[in-house]
């Protein structure tokens, strides 16, 4: 995927950092020993300073943001234009009245979020292989806040590909009948479906510390889990297995709520609830299953984080 950044890149952002400038503990000035005050740090600052610098290793190698970008956009103009007449027949079976690329966007859109988040733990190994990681171990800066600066410029950059993804489905003739509101939501649903990839992917890298292992491992489950799901067809048009195995894929979930958003109806496939009036009933059971997933996964990701030592990664 991306080669790793430069060393030098990486060590003039940690020196432009409080956590950078602090890594020291102590400086000779004069011959005498000055202590660096390690109390100048605040969480809040530690997510601040991670959430910059990992935007300004996108920004200084957007090759990996292409590429997550790229695939799915393939996937969307591929599927419609191809399996668009075959694929429309059975959703029209199940969903009278409703175009494939209406349809299929918010399959894609879990996509690239997918996508997005695989590319994380990558990021994470780059880090480690270049010495970058083990600066951070040894810095004040906490472990946690850490992981969430780089969390959140991630899902940044994963929330501006949705609404790239968005936009190109309605040129194609896609329509979301929940207009502007129904959009950001869908958003919102991709922001929540990639945090437990997210927090996978970095578990993977602290585990492996090795960039084919994360990529291998990562990688393997993509398609597995886009295909094993509602996203491409209606979720009764497929053999019982897949039905079975789609009850326990995040993916289905995700694209469940995506989808009750863009439709403006319940289609949630896997779970019946009557606790609210239309798209919400959809909604809602995805948006809880994905919550508790993150949650699990994040506590995971943070776990491994806070017990890593630079010896571990040297």
């Amino acid at each position: 995927m991306s080669p790793p950044d430069s060393g030098g890149a990486d060590s003039r952002d940690a020196a432009a950092t409080p956590g950078g400038a602090e890594t020291a503990g102590a400086t000779e000035t004069g011959g005498a020993t000055a202590t660096v005050d390690r109390t100048a740090n605040t969480f809040l600052g530690d997510v601040w300073v991670n959430f910059k610098r990992w935007n300004l290793k996108a920004v200084r190698n957007p090759f990996v943001l292409v590429v997550s970008l790229v695939q799915p956009i393939i996937f969307l103009i591929l599927f419609t234009e191809v399996f668009g007449n075959v694929a429309g027949d059975a959703v029209n079976r199940g969903i009278p009245g409703i175009g494939y690329e209406t349809y299929l966007v918010p399959a894609i859109a879990i996509q690239v979020a997918l996508a997005a988040a695989v590319t994380s733990g990558i990021g994470l190994v780059n880090d480690i292989e270049n010495g970058m990681f083990e600066k951070v171990l040894v810095s004040p800066m906490n472990r946690t806040a850490v992981f969430v600066g780089k969390t959140a410029a991630e899902v940044f950059r994963i929330a501006v590909q949705v609404a790239i993804i968005l936009g190109l489905g309605v040129l194609l003739g896609a329509e979301i009948a929940t207009g502007l509101t129904g959009a950001l939501g869908i958003i919102g649903v991709g922001i929540l479906f990639s945090l437990w990839f997210i927090a996978f992917s970095n578990a993977l890298a602290i585990l492996t510390r090795d960039q084919e292992s994360t990529i291998i491992g990562a990688n393997l489950l993509q398609f597995p889990l886009l295909f094993l799901s509602s996203a491409f067809l209606p979720l009764e048009t497929l053999p019982g297995w897949i039905q079975t195995f789609a009850r326990f894929n995040p993916v289905t979930y995700g694209v469940d709520a995506a989808r009750s958003l863009m439709l403006d109806r319940d289609v949630m496939t896997v779970v019946e609830v009557a606790w609210f009036d239309g798209a919400l009933n959809g909604v809602v059971p995805g948006v809880l299953v994905l919550a508790g997933l993150d949650i699990a996964l994040g506590l995971v990701a943070v776990y491994l984080l806070s017990r890593a030592s630079s010896s571990d990664v040297r």
